[in-house]
């Protein structure tokens, strides 16, 4: 009698009774070969256009910002300096003419490097030109302000030139762009224009010699602040060669934008006019 008995096949997988797991046999003492790590991911062509366009957009904002940077700067230099300086020509004016009204106006002579000593009048700029001089040409605290500034010494030794009516030299500088701009029509004028210098106790006339157009040297031409300005090639414009004169020198830029070129005009004296004395209010009792 055969009983019933559970066949076994060898080659078929058993189960592990301990956790019900099937276990085959045939794969025990097997090692699981490693499992290769994924290839990195390589940019589409797609993707790689959208990174080369981020970089395109942000070079461009870069551009675009300078370029804002530059015309801010431009605006400033022609638009925002003239506005400072004459808002500084209008103050250092209304003082000096209050100093001069009060009593208390100094002599040029005697005033300090970068303060006020005269006005400058010039007809041919019309009937409300009216600028300071300052007593030195420092850039920035004299001709930075809308101002004229004296040159106090120069020419080819260095000497000391002339105060308003002085025997000698009465050179001035000016600014023909930005700041103010007070000679910036300067290559309008002609010889007998007018150019009028008020001090504190004397207004002086002085009448253009020269042509400012048919003088144009470069910033190292100091000779031109020589008491007697000869100049150094033939035939160029100069005042008359006359000792003992009372002149006055205008400089400035001879072009609209920077130049280290100077446009010079030289003029005389024609008429001094003394002052009326100030009147000092009296003291009250």
């Amino acid at each position: 009698m055969v009983h019933n008995v559970r066949v076994t096949d060898p080659e078929a997988p058993r189960r592990d009774e301990s956790d019900g797991l099937v276990v085959d046999d045939s794969v025990k003492g097997t090692v699981e070969a490693p499992v290769e790590d994924e290839p990195a991911h390589r940019a589409t062509p797609g993707e790689k256009r959208g990174g080369g366009r981020r970089i395109t957009f942000w070079i461009g904002i870069g551009l675009m910002l300078a370029g804002l940077g530059l015309l801010g700067y431009v605006a400033w230099q022609f638009w925002g300096t003239n506005w400072i300086a004459k808002k500084h020509q209008r103050e250092i004016t209304q003082t000096l003419q209050q100093d001069w009204a009060n009593g208390r106006g100094k002599k040029p002579n005697f005033v300090p490097r970068g303060q006020a000593s005269a006005l400058i009048r010039i007809p041919k700029f019309g009937p409300k030109y009216v600028v300071p001089v300052l007593e030195g040409v420092d850039k920035a605290t004299v001709l930075d302000k809308g101002a004229f500034g004296h040159f106090q010494s120069g020419g080819v030794n260095g000497q000391e030139v002339a105060y308003p009516g002085d025997v000698g030299n009465y050179a001035l500088a000016a600014h023909r762009v930005t700041h103010g701009e007070p000679l910036r029509h300067m290559p309008d004028l002609r010889p007998g224009d007018k150019i009028i210098v008020e001090t504190v106790d004397t207004t002086y006339t002085y009448v253009l010699d020269t042509n400012p157009n048919d003088l144009v040297i470069p910033f190292t031409g100091v000779w031109v602040l020589d008491p007697l300005p000869h100049n150094p090639k033939p035939g160029g414009a100069e005042p008359a060669q006359v000792q003992g004169q009372h002149l006055i020198t205008l400089t400035t830029c001879s072009e609209i934008f920077h130049t280290d070129n100077r446009m010079i005009a030289f003029g005389h004296l024609v008429k001094e006019v003394a002052k009326p004395p100030v009147q000092k209010p009296a003291s009250a009792s």
